[in-house]
């Protein structure tokens, strides 16, 4: 099983940057199994982007062009970069490969 630990979410003002880190562990992976999601207080949870070892990144509509997903499969980790947030982008992110899922890391964006 996948181990994953989140880290980099805060509070930003709306237009600010926030980069978030997703470190795996544990069994057979590959960082292309590595996707992130978010869910807002009161919401389902929402797909956010995912790389791909073909093709390229995947995003959602709503961060397309704002949020940037890279990998280093030397650590074992993948980034979200979101830049020019938005209140409506607040919401516990979360980082998911196979069947696991990590603890989630807090991103709120104040008006």
């Amino acid at each position: 099983q996948v181990q994953l630990v989140e880290s980099g979410g805060g509070l930003v003002q709306a237009g600010g940057s926030l980069r978030l880190s997703c470190v795996a562990s544990g069994s057979t992976f590959s960082i292309y199994d590595i996707r992130w999601h978010r869910q807002a207080t009161g919401k389902q949870r929402e797909f956010v982007a995912t790389i791909t070892s073909a093709g390229g990144p995947i995003y959602a509509d709503s961060v397309k062009g704002r949020f940037t997903i890279s990998g280093d499969a030397t650590k074992n980790t993948v980034y979200l970069q979101m830049n020019s947030l938005k209140p409506e982008d607040t919401a516990v992110y979360y980082c998911a490969a196979q069947h696991s899922w990590g603890q989630g890391t807090q991103v709120t964006v104040s008006s």
